[in-house]
This record gives C-alpha cells, sequence and structure tokens, in this order.
C-alpha cells in the first residue's frame, strides 16, 4: 500500500470554467488560513483515506495506520516518502508493538511521480474540487468527504492512478 498526504484549504483551488462571453466568472470566498490534512493509502483495488482538522503529525499518522489494519485483515507493506512523521519514533514504535503485521518502505528522495496516492489527489483538486468555495472547514470536509467516496467507488479511476505511476518507472 502506497500512503501520501495531502492539505485542502478553504480556498478554492481554481480550474478552467466557463461564463457567458464578456462575463469573467467570479469565485466569492472568505479566505482564511485554515486548512484540512488528508492521508490516503491506496492498494491494486481500492484507497482508503481519513481527514485532519490540522496538520499531520505522527498521532495521526499512527491514527490512520490504525485505520488502514481495522479495515485490512492481512500484513500490510507500506511504500511512503521520508517524511519527518513517517520515520517518527511514536510511529516506529506502534510499528514494532505489530509483530511484523507492518513493514515500511521508503520512496526515493524527490521522486512523488512514484507514489499512485499524489495523482489521487491531484485529481481531487483539478476533478472534483476546483472552484468550491467552502464557508467553513465543515463544509470543505464534507464536500471532500463525498468527493473521495466517489472517486472509491469507481474501480477505473483506481487503476488510472496505478497506470499514471507505472508510466514513470518504466
Amino acid at each position: 500500500m502506497f500512503i501520501d498526504e495531502s492539505g485542502l484549504s478553504e480556498r478554492p483551488h481554481r480550474a478552467r470554467t466557463w461564463a457567458p462571453r464578456g462575463q469573467t466568472p467570479v469565485l466569492q470566498y472568505h479566505f482564511t488560513w485554515k486548512t484540512l490534512s488528508a492521508v490516503a493509502g491506496i492498494t491494486w483495488w481500492n484507497f482508503y483515506f481519513r481527514l485532519y482538522p490540522e496538520t499531520v503529525k505522527s498521532q495521526q499518522v499512527v491514527d490512520f495506520l490504525t485505520h488502514l489494519m481495522r479495515h485490512l485483515d492481512r500484513p500490510l507493506l507500506i511504500i511512503w516518502d521520508r517524511l519527518q512523521q513517517h520515520r517518527s519514533r511514536m510511529v516506529k514504535d506502534f510499528v514494532a508493538e505489530q509483530n511484523g503485521r507492518i513493514k515500511l518502505e521508503y520512496l526515493p528522495a524527490y521522486a512523488p511521480e512514484l507514489n499512485p496516492t499524489e495523482y489521487i489527489w491531484g485529481y481531487l483538486k483539478q476533478h472534483e474540487l476546483p472552484n468550491f468555495s467552502a464557508q467553513n472547514l465543515t463544509q470543505l470536509s464534507d464536500f471532500a468527504k463525498r468527493s473521495l467516496r466517489r472517486m472509491r467507488r469507481r474501480p477505473t479511476l483506481v487503476q488510472a492512478f496505478w497506470k499514471q505511476a507505472e508510466l514513470f518507472t518504466c
């Protein structure tokens, strides 16, 4: 399973849109620095995610790994980047407590294109969330959860994330 994190902001991600000729579309939003953090893990057939109201720290990484273990009743090979939270003492201790149920591997430095989870975030931000103006974090969280669940129900889309990553490994 490949795992990666991303951030979602109340500020809309702008994308191309349409409007009547001569009328420039205007996105109105309340600018704040509040963000959500998202963590996802992708397998061959599905992906799993969690949203957090703060930045991802070691505690959230452990929470996500616990979430995965509840859903997947088999040993896990976790492949992720070298984020400091992934290499923290708390995460290492948690993995050690699992008695071999979780094995960790790291991607090479500066190689995000090898992680299919990156393509989940790209699709979410370019196709599901563009031009969405949330009034608050709750509205953003609800919309992002619905979008991610909708994406997860499309097996061809999940396979496309893998195929995209495969293009860079050849």
